[in-house]
């Protein structure tokens, strides 16, 4: 009889090619997990995530879920994994969820955190898990841009050229700035997100605290609906995917640890 298991994943992306599987290489999260889950479960299998992560993003809470008969504990599941897992990817809970939970297609909310170190030296402990910005960046600034991305909007400007979503129209329900010494922290959530949205955002944000562009350039590059004009997207490095959020009728567990910021 088989069952669908959701859990919730963390990882280090900085020495993988990304989540998805990949046809000539080996190097992504997604295989590493498999592979690890295929040792507990004693057969192959595949995992379908909430949103797949390019090279060098981490994830603070990814979430998955597969289809296994393997008779299985929570525990068995999360333990057993992690045995077989790289220490750059670790399995933070297991659960049993019905069978009409879908990974991608439920969730309701996902929560990036972009993690910038700003100080004039390059980081060494911190170097491949933020993105090292050496000009001061003026926060109050880009607090006034982020408002203008806050709502329902067409972000064609701030998503890759190659993204394939069917719709550019997202809607942002929470975009804040926020200093913590040396770190600057940007903590987006939205319904949905497009391909490279929040690292174009983020790009859009950093030239307007560095003062090369006023806070109403990210009005500006929102209203032109064209990804040319829509300034640089910022390295993968500083980039989290902080959580994922569920109809609660799932019960899914709610980490503390997805809520601390990443310095």
């Amino acid at each position: 009889m088989m069952k669908r298991i959701a859990l919730g994943v963390e990882y280090d992306g900085s020495t993988f090619q990304g989540w998805q599987l990949q046809k000539h290489s080996d190097n992504t999260v997604q295989f590493a997990l498999e592979q690890a889950l295929a040792r507990v479960a004693d057969h192959p299998l595949r995992v379908v995530c909430a949103g797949r992560t390019d090279t060098g993003v981490h994830a603070m809470e990814q979430v998955v879920h597969f289809d296994t008969p393997a008779q299985r504990t929570p525990r068995q599941w999360v333990f057993g994994t992690n045995a077989n897992l790289p220490k750059s990817v670790c399995v933070l809970w297991a659960k049993q969820v019905p069978d009409d939970f879908h990974a991608r297609f439920c969730a309701i909310r996902r929560r990036y955190r972009y993690v910038i170190i700003n100080r004039p030296v390059r980081p060494t402990f911190h170097a491949g898990r933020t993105t090292w910005q050496f000009r001061p960046l003026e926060v109050e600034s880009m607090r006034r841009a982020a408002r203008y991305l806050i709502g329902t909007h067409d972000f064609t400007s701030y998503r890759a050229q190659a993204c394939q979503a069917k719709s550019p129209v997202r809607t942002v329900t929470r975009l804040d700035v926020q200093r913590h010494g040396d770190f600057v922290v940007i903590d987006i959530e939205a319904n949905a997100f497009l391909h490279h949205m929040v690292r174009n955002i983020a790009g859009v944000l950093m030239e307007i605290g560095c003062g090369k562009r006023p806070p109403q350039w990210a009005r500006e590059v929102l209203e032109h609906r064209d990804r040319r004009l829509g300034g640089v997207t910022a390295p993968p490095h500083g980039l989290y995917l902080a959580g994922v959020d569920y109809p609660v009728h799932f019960d899914l567990p709610r980490l503390a640890s997805a809520a601390f910021c990443v310095f």
